[in-house]
């Protein structure tokens, strides 16, 4: 309208839908979480992680912790998985978010409570606020998949779309708690999300007998806190072991300096994980009972992630998937005929990001392969090329030809296929063939360029 004072997209917040206008934030130091001081980090004990699973037990699902016979098969390992996609909003967060809401005082329940989250923190909250009766706010950033947005506002959360990363989306949460007095809750370090992930470490030690090593992806290192503790603590012999992705590895970077180090965080299918400053109180209540750090690629990440939909029948996010991601790249072979869990912590995947994640596991898994080829352009040249692959029972899922840009024979047409195999062998048998039948094959990810 004229006359009105024009609000640019990084001046406004979107608020359950509506735009509005939004404040300028105070300066960092005016904006400090007091749970999380990293002068004075908090050491979870194991009376917390004990005193969580007893407030906790009636709210949260006990989730199966069951043997993969055919991953254990393809592995070597007697492999078990903690199922915590099976939670109420698909992850584990929801142990650490209903201990921190309940162990709230009767004003700070009437107040509410505050937090920053691009997804599984927003959506527990969210959950067991309505539950519990506690008004629950949820600042997220734009990057947030819409799916989680709704989520949390179907769950009764009021949500908050603000600035174009978490750590935009925590300072703005962190605003709100001093302007309101609410209490913000640090999805991965406040000290009572720390105990009540630790319930997870409890029933994993109660279902399984006899463990050798449990592999726990780390994020901001609250998971893996508690329940390296709780373990620990009851099974000293259990090795503990973290996985993050080689993408954003704060925490393997934090052990090597004896101290919370920020790394850069890239893109990555383990979205859940980025975390580019791991938790204080979370890295000081962890770094004593983690015995080995590892860092996994992404096509390891994505194969895991297909093989839990074809083996398990589970649907689980890059996150999630990291630990079973780890022992498929060969990162823990001193784990071979060792009896091992692996908790798959979430199952909040994007229906697109799944198909894209799939797609990348097969062709980490040599069942989807691409290559471009210099065939005859005279009659039959083409047909010729795909009688070849057809004999070998191998799928074209996709063709493309280019004559207009081929600097060699004009009776020559440069092909590009996209062909599924049954597995490497497969693939390389069909590399083979193609080789000996025409002088130009370019194989692999990274065939050439028409030329």
């Amino acid at each position: 309208m004229p006359g009105e004072e024009a609000t640019s997209p990084s001046e406004a917040v979107m608020v359950n839908g509506h735009l509005e206008k939004s404040n300028s934030l105070p300066s960092e130091d005016d904006l400090l979480d007091p749970m999380c001081d990293p002068d004075n980090p908090i050491v979870v004990k194991f009376q917390d992680v004990s005193a969580a699973a007893y407030k906790i037990r009636n709210g949260i699902e006990r989730t199966a912790c069951t043997k993969s016979v055919q991953l254990s098969t393809l592995t070597g390992l007697d492999l078990y998985f903690k199922k915590e996609f099976l939670q109420q909003t698909g992850s584990f967060k929801e142990r650490g978010a209903r201990y921190t809401l309940m162990a709230l005082s009767k004003e700070q329940r009437q107040i509410g409570v505050v937090a920053a989250s691009a997804g599984n923190h927003a959506l527990a909250l969210s959950y067991h606020g309505n539950q519990l009766g506690i008004p629950v706010t949820v600042v997220m950033p734009i990057i947030a998949p819409l799916m989680k947005v709704n989520l949390c506002r179907q769950y009764g959360g009021n949500v908050i779309v603000k600035g174009k990363d978490i750590g935009e989306s925590k300072a703005h949460a962190l605003k709100i708690g001093k302007d309101t007095g609410m209490v913000y809750i640090n999805g991965y370090d406040h000290p009572h999300i720390l105990a009540g992930q630790g319930t997870m470490g409890l029933e994993i030690v109660e279902q399984v007998s006899d463990i050798d090593a449990v592999v726990i992806p780390i994020g901001g290192g609250g998971l893996i806190a508690g329940s390296a503790l709780a373990i620990k603590s009851l099974y000293p012999s259990v090795k503990v072991i973290g996985v993050e992705s080689e993408r954003c590895a704060g925490f393997t970077e934090s052990m090597k300096a004896g101290k919370v180090v920020t790394v850069g965080a890239q893109s990555t299918l383990a979205d859940g994980l980025a975390v580019p400053t791991v938790g204080v109180n979370a890295f000081a209540t962890a770094r004593n009972y983690i015995d080995q750090m590892v860092t996994v690629g992404e096509e390891f990440i994505a194969l895991a992630i297909l093989r839990l939909v074809e083996m398990e029948k589970a649907v689980v996010e890059g996150a999630g998937a990291t630990g079973l991601a780890a022992v498929l790249a060969g990162l823990l072979p001193e784990l071979k005929g060792k009896r091992v869990v692996i908790p798959l912590c979430g199952g909040n995947i994007d229906t697109t990001v799944l198909g894209r994640c799939i797609e990348r596991g097969l062709a980490a898994d040599g069942r989807l392969c691409r290559f471009v080829v210099t065939v005859s352009d005279r009659p039959g040249g083409i047909a010729e090329l795909c009688k070849l692959i057809a004999k070998l029972g191998v799928s074209l899922k996709d063709i493309f030809h280019e004559r207009a840009w081929l600097t060699s024979d004009i009776f020559s047409v440069q092909v590009k296929c996209i062909v599924e195999t049954r597995d490497f062998d497969h693939a390389e048998e069909l590399r083979t063939k193609l080789m000996d039948r025409y002088q130009r094959v370019d194989w692999g990810p990274h065939s050439a360029t028409f030329r």
